[in-house]
């Protein structure tokens, strides 16, 4: 299932949907931050759980930087390379044969995968050309985040500019926001 995620009050780059496009430069017009993140899975009682090809580990970093983390996240899976994505996130071969890793079902895949992997209540994923190249007939800044919670899986595309280091940024931001929002949004549905 592919959609985006509903717009928080004042985020426009949430009601920009399934094709943002930002500078990897300018992360702040994300409109939540990981202690947001933290503060409203601990106050729901749920977990949280990364899948992470393009950020590396970021994202699960950010999120632990903020104290309590613990009370809420579960851990992380790094799958940069197709033999994790498809042994540990069950994300399929034919999936990965056929569309490769940057993908928006390669990113709802790696999310449901973490999700059950982790035994987590929600997962969010990222996928994506960072650069310098190319990657796949995809062009720099193409990201795909994978969600996957309660109310099932979504993915959704970035289209980030800026060079490898502010994409990267840019997408554990957006990450942490779009898993946040879909949380919120679910608890006040």
């Amino acid at each position: 299932m592919s959609g985006s995620v509903p717009s928080a009050p004042g985020n426009d780059a949430a009601a920009a949907g399934d094709n943002t496009v930002l500078s990897g430069r300018d992360s702040s017009v994300c409109g939540h931050d990981a202690a947001g993140l933290v503060t409203l899975a601990t106050r729901l009682g749920i977990t949280v759980g990364t899948a992470e090809s393009l950020t590396g580990g970021a994202v699960a970093s950010e999120i632990v930087t903020v104290a309590g983390a613990s009370s809420c996240f579960e851990g992380a899976v790094v799958s940069y390379s197709h033999a994790v994505k498809e042994h540990v996130l069950g994300v399929s071969r034919e999936l990965l044969e056929r569309v490769g890793a940057v993908d928006a079902d390669v990113a709802a895949a790696m999310a449901r995968g973490a999700r059950e992997a982790l035994g987590v209540d929600w997962a969010v994923s990222t996928t994506g050309v960072a650069g310098p190249e190319p990657h796949d007939g995809h062009p720099v800044g193409t990201v795909f985040v994978g969600v996957s919670g309660s109310t099932g899986d979504s993915s959704h595309r970035l289209t980030l500019t800026g060079d490898r280091t502010g994409i990267r940024a840019a997408t554990v931001a957006r990450a942490i926001d779009i898993l946040t929002t879909q949380i919120a949004f679910t608890a006040n549905a």
